[in-house]
């Protein structure tokens, strides 16, 4: 109250002060201005009788050395009726560009006469200037530099900053003794047992009023805190994120789940959560589920994808505020978008065999076919049906490894099956001129037999396919760092763009589609190596430069850590 107090007479003071300093200001300018402009234009008209009568002589005469200081402050300028400067009392006429388009110049030429005022970029001084036209036809202008409003204050500063602190000081003082002879009594009130004052009358029953609320407070913080440490029991313990907010969108409560999600602290209770989470989406939908009662999006954060629900808070028919809700779906949306991808993938695989199939049958079917074609059609049925299998069967190998089925393990021999997968694949490599080579020895693996040799077999066939005529495919077997085995399979094929190392162990995802096709691969080879590996626990390395071919390293933890 002393400081309202204080104020409100300080800024009624000032207020008076500017009101009455603007008037005077105001007033004395108006008469200053009023009496120079009618000094200026008898100026002006002495000067142009003077001109008329004794010409650029008379001119030169003014512009001489004046005794008189008012005088010299005055500019004349004479100007012929093309706009050239015959004569300047304060620059030479060489300097002075025509004045033909001069504004008070056409007014003069036009009416006899112009005047007008001209502000300078600092807006501290004015030019105000009249002219007139002669007998001969020519223009005189006469001109002098005027302070504003904004100078003419500046140059009494001085004295209104005086005026103003002894105003302010003057004021302090009253405000101080006014206000402390009124609060004096309310200062010494216990609030705390507000019976027991005795202050103004006045104020008797708001002290009963306030011990009274004493004691339903009292009780409401009872109840409130039995509430929020149950409310925080619950809370605590949720693994989704979970943050209360009032209608103006500030914290007012963040589960450890949410701090996590929005890397933030229990300081950020009381802040706007755009301080929290500057991300559009998410306080867009703040916004939207305040107005509509409910929105939903979904955030990625940390490389993890969330499906966070902003549902409207309600209070006495009004929103009260917002309560977001926030799930970690990360899982759920990766099996989404690779069970569309892998769809959508399949289809397309399955539907190119099909078609090449069925279009040899109906042609045959048809008797469309000559007798000596019939072979190489059944060819490309045979071909496409055999590409079909396999297809199937590496999705079936795939879906095995996605379900997790578990299958019986044993220790297996990696030499025995790199040789066997070898073997079975020599007569395709001897078709393409590349020679196989299995060497080296490693530890036994724990694992699955089958998956063991298929990614065996998948590897040193995709060396096959993308290697060159008269290349190698080497199957290097060894001991690992810390017992385990470490399979490298290398090629001196055609290699892989630095820009697909990460994508080439995708599902029918190829580098280079047309030779797949040709070599009959189905784009999923490298994917159920991938998958084996993981099911194994394995660790799973490409090194690979275009034109000098392609290393792919599994390496197996020993049977005691591979959990298996």
């Amino acid at each position: 109250m002393t400081k309202k107090i204080f104020r409100a007479i300080l800024l009624a003071a000032v207020s008076v002060l500017l009101a009455s300093l603007v008037i005077i200001l105001g007033c004395l300018y108006d008469y200053y201005r009023a009496v120079q402009e009618k000094q200026l234009q008898d100026e002006l008209r002495l000067a142009s009788y003077g001109v008329e009568a004794g010409g650029s002589g008379y001119l030169e005469r003014l512009a001489s050395p004046h005794p008189f200081q008012a005088i010299a402050d005055y500019r004349l300028t004479w100007i012929a009726d093309d706009g050239t400067v015959l004569f300047d009392t304060h620059v030479p006429v060489e300097e002075l560009e025509n004045h033909g388009d001069r504004a008070e110049v056409r007014e003069a030429l036009s009416n006899g006469e112009s005047g007008g005022v001209r502000y300078s970029a600092t807006l501290t001084q004015r030019t105000l200037y009249f002219a007139r036209r002669l007998a001969d036809g020519t223009v005189l202008r006469i001109s002098i530099s005027q302070l504003t409003v904004f100078a003419l204050a500046m140059g009494m500063l001085q004295p209104i900053l005086l005026t103003a602190v002894l105003a302010a000081v003057l004021s302090a003082l009253l405000a101080h003794r006014m206000a402390k002879s009124i609060v004096a009594p309310l200062n010494r009130l216990d609030l705390d047992k507000p019976l027991e004052n005795d202050a103004y009358e006045e104020l008797s029953p708001l002290l009963g009023r306030i011990h009274q609320q004493h004691r339903q407070i009292e009780a409401q913080l009872r109840e409130l805190r039995r509430k929020t440490e149950e409310f925080e029991q619950i809370t605590e313990n949720l693994s989704e994120g979970l943050v209360l907010l009032d209608k103006k969108s500030r914290v007012l409560s963040i589960n450890p789940a949410a701090r996590r999600l929005f890397h933030t602290g229990s300081a950020c209770i009381g802040k706007e959560f755009l301080m929290v989470d500057r991300g559009h989406e998410i306080n867009l939908a703040i916004q939207t589920a305040l107005e509509g009662g409910y929105s939903e999006i979904r955030a990625v954060r940390d490389d993890r994808e969330y499906q966070i629900h902003v549902s409207q808070i309600t209070a006495e028919g009004a929103a009260a505020g917002t309560v977001l809700l926030a799930f970690d779906v990360t899982e759920q949306a990766a099996a989404e978008r690779s069970r569309r991808e892998f769809t959508a993938n399949v289809s397309h695989e399955l539907k190119t065999p099909l078609q090449s199939i069925l279009g040899s049958a109906e042609l045959l079917e048809n008797g469309l076919v000559k007798q000596e074609d019939i072979p190489r059609f059944v060819g490309v049925i045979r071909t496409e049906a055999a590409r079909l299998v396999a297809l199937v069967e590496d999705i079936i190998h795939l879906s095995q490894l996605d379900e997790g089925v578990a299958l019986p393990k044993e220790q297996v021999e990696l030499l025995e099956l790199a040789d066997s997968a070898a073997s079975a694949l020599r007569e395709r490599a001897e078709e393409r001129r590349v020679s196989i080579a299995v060497t080296g020895q490693a530890p036994p693996v724990y694992g699955v037999r089958s998956f063991l040799y298929e990614l065996l077999y998948n590897l040193i066939d995709n060396g096959i396919k993308y290697n060159v005529d008269g290349g190698t495919v080497e199957a290097m077997l060894s001991a690992a760092d810390g017992g385990g085995a470490c399979v490298r399979v290398r090629d001196t094929g055609i290699g892989i763009p630095p820009e697909y190392h990460s994508r080439v162990f995708e599902r029918f995802f190829r580098v280079d589609k047309s030779r797949s096709k040709a070599s009959g691969g189905t784009g999923l080879g490298l994917s159920i190596v991938k998958h084996i590996a993981q099911y194994h626990h394995a660790e799973l390395t490409l090194h690979s430069t275009p034109g000098e071919g392609t290393e792919i390293s599994v390496v197996f933890p020993a049977p005691e850590t591979s959990g298996l």
